[in-house]
């Protein structure tokens, strides 16, 4: 029985981290140029594998912030950080290529692969930075 003793503890810091997996997606979809939700509704891969790639930018500092972060504010405060640098990730690529949200929208798996593969390239030096 001691084993589930942390159950209530992993329960919220879990609830959390799905809490704010959803908050990224809300925001990052309201912030590219292109309707992720319409397009992955209509079966476009490209919008698929780009935020695929943006979610798991997010989600791998967001599991080093769980595994070290001190206490619960200090994981809210460095996933906020966390969600801020990978939605920078998309406006990085946006700087180099303008057209890149009319291109997903086309179904251009190039442009998909630039903003999700970058989005995990960040996310991973991301992540690394966290392991404080």
């Amino acid at each position: 029985m001691t084993s589930l003793q942390s159950l209530p503890e992993f329960l919220i810091w879990f609830i959390t981290a799905l809490v704010l997996l959803a908050v990224f997606l809300a925001v990052y979809a309201s912030i590219t140029r292109h309707d992720e939700w319409a397009l992955l509704k209509a079966g476009n891969t490209a919008a698929a594998v780009s935020l695929m790639g943006a979610t798991l930018g997010f989600a791998l500092p967001l599991a080093s912030v769980i595994a070290h972060a001190a206490d619960f504010i200090d994981l809210l405060v460095w996933a906020v950080v966390a969600m801020i640098v990978q939605l920078l990730s998309y406006f990085l690529v946006y700087v180099v290529r303008h057209d890149v949200s009319a291109a997903i929208a086309r179904g251009e798996m190039a442009s998909a692969v630039l903003v999700g593969g970058g989005g995990v390239v960040l996310g991973v030096i991301n992540a690394a930075c966290l392991t404080y």
